[in-house]
């Protein structure tokens, strides 16, 4: 599990009475938004003190940072599709983007929570805006790797065509949670082709356009 920055104490293997309050407050937000909890509510469905969850957690933005570190932790994973050297570039995309959808599957609530903290707390803003960039790195290698080997075209830079991409992505799963009239099949098939088109400028089934000869 990857510890967030904002916790107050580096939690220790079986340190319950930390585990017992992200579980208290996993619980209230499958219930109520987190505008609605507070510390009080959290530390008493823990059954633990007040003083108890600020030697952990500076507020509880932080402590949703922290719940939020296993999607994380699974949406990297999803990144790692994208190094299947034996897959075509659409298998590696694809099975990159469902990943990265499933990582907040049945976890709705939790974003919905990182979503209200990261506008409340500039701390947990600058958490997920790092969390992001540690995104960029691998897919600008993939990226560099493919236009190396020649199977994609020159373009921008790598970074910054990675980091445009992962920024459509983050706005593709806020939607999806978020509400959108778009279902989720048709947005990963979206995300899939424009990913494609963009660092290969083709589709995985279209052979590369012949340029017709000068007249």
């Amino acid at each position: 599990m990857r510890v967030s920055v904002l916790d107050r104490r580096n939690p220790q293997r079986g340190d319950q009475r930390r585990a017992a309050l992200l579980r208290a407050l996993d619980g209230l937000l499958q219930d109520s938004p987190l505008d609605s909890i507070n510390i009080a509510d959290i530390s008493a469905r823990a059954g633990v003190t007040r003083s108890a969850f600020y030697f952990y957690f500076e507020n509880k933005s932080a402590a949703v940072a922290a719940l939020v570190s296993d999607m994380y932790d699974e949406a990297f994973a999803a990144a790692g599709h994208l190094a299947a050297e034996l897959q075509s570039p659409r298998e590696r995309i694809e099975a990159t983007i469902r990943g990265l959808f499933g990582a907040f599957d049945g976890n709705e609530y939790v974003y919905r929570a990182m979503h209200a903290a990261r506008q409340s707390s500039q701390a947990v803003r600058e958490l997920w805006d790092a969390d992001r960039a540690s995104f960029v790195e691998p897919v600008a290698v993939m990226i560099e790797a493919e236009r190396a080997a020649g199977n994609a075209p020159d373009g921008p830079a790598a970074t910054t065509l990675a980091t445009v991409l992962l920024e459509l992505n983050d706005q593709a799963i806020e939607r999806l949670v978020l509400g959108s009239k778009i279902d989720r099949e048709e947005r990963a098939q979206a995300l899939v082709t424009i990913w494609l088109r963009t660092i290969y400028g083709r589709t995985d089934d279209e052979k590369p356009r012949k340029r017709r000869p000068a007249r």
